[in-house]
C-alpha cells in the first residue's frame, strides 16, 4: 500500500522532532559561552586561505576590528585584498612575504620574512581592539622551519582568552593540531590546474 502524502509529512514531522530534542540536548549540554578559539585550516585542497577570508567578512560584518599577516604571499594584488582593504576602519593588512620558497631560493632571507611577519603578528595579538587574527600560511614558515615552532605554539597557546586565532596553510604541524579548537583539513578531489588551466582571476586570487 503506497504511503499518502499526509502519512509522509507525518512521519517527517515526527522523524525532524526526534532529530530537534537530541540537538537541543546537545546545545544545551555547552557550558562555555564565550572563547577565543584557534583555528587551523590545512590539507592540499584548495581553500584555505578564502575560508579564513570568509571568517574575516563574517566578523567585520560584527564591526569586529581583524588583523591580517600573510607570511608567505608576496605583494601580489588580490581579489581578497583589495576587497578586505575597503573596510580600512576595521582591518589591518600586513603582506609580508617575499614569495614562496622555490621562488626565493633563499633560505636566509625566507627566515628574516618569517620572522618579521612574526613580530607583527604577535603585535596584532597584542592589540586588545583587535578581535580576530589570520595568520595566512603561517604552516607553510613552520613546515620549513623559518620559526621556532615551540615559541609559536606557546604565543598562541598563551593569547589572551576572548581572540580568535585562524592559522592556514598545508601540512600544519602536530604540535598546532593538538592545540587547536577547531581543525579543518581541505581534501583535494580535483583541480582544473591539473588540466591545464591558468588561475583564474576572481577565484584563486
Amino acid at each position: 500500500m503506497t504511503a499518502s502524502p499526509a502519512d509522509d509529512e507525518a512521519r517527517h514531522r515526527q522523524k525532524m522532532a526526534k532529530r530537534k530534542q537530541v540537538q537541543d540536548a546537545e546545545v544545551a549540554g555547552k557550558t562555555i559561552a564565550d572563547k577565543g578559539l584557534l583555528i587551523v585550516h590545512t590539507g592540499p585542497g584548495k581553500g584555505k586561505s578564502t575560508a579564513a577570508f570568509g571568517l574575516v567578512l563574517r566578523a567585520l560584518g560584527s564591526d569586529w576590528r581583524v588583523g591580517v599577516v600573510q607570511f608567505v604571499k608576496g605583494a601580489w594584488d588580490t581579489g581578497e585584498r583589495r576587497a578586505l582593504q575597503r573596510f580600512s576602519d576595521l582591518i589591518s593588512w600586513h603582506t609580508m612575504g617575499e614569495g614562496f620558497t622555490w621562488e626565493t631560493q633563499d633560505r636566509a632571507r625566507d627566515i628574516a620574512a618569517a620572522t618579521r611577519a612574526w613580530d607583527k603578528a604577535k603585535e596584532l595579538m597584542a592589540d586588545q581592539d583587535i578581535r580576530l587574527v589570520v595568520l595566512d600560511e603561517l604552516n607553510i614558515a613552520l613546515r620549513y622551519d623559518y620559526l621556532p615552532l615551540a615559541e609559536v605554539i606557546a604565543t598562541l597557546h598563551n593569547r589572551r582568552p576572548d581572540l580568535h586565532v585562524v592559522v592556514t596553510g598545508r601540512n600544519a604541524k602536530p604540535e598546532l593540531i593538538a592545540a587547536a579548537d577547531l581543525v579543518t583539513e581541505m581534501t583535494l578531489i580535483k583541480h582544473h590546474f591539473a588540466a591545464g588551466v591558468k588561475a583564474q582571476a576572481g577565484i584563486e586570487f
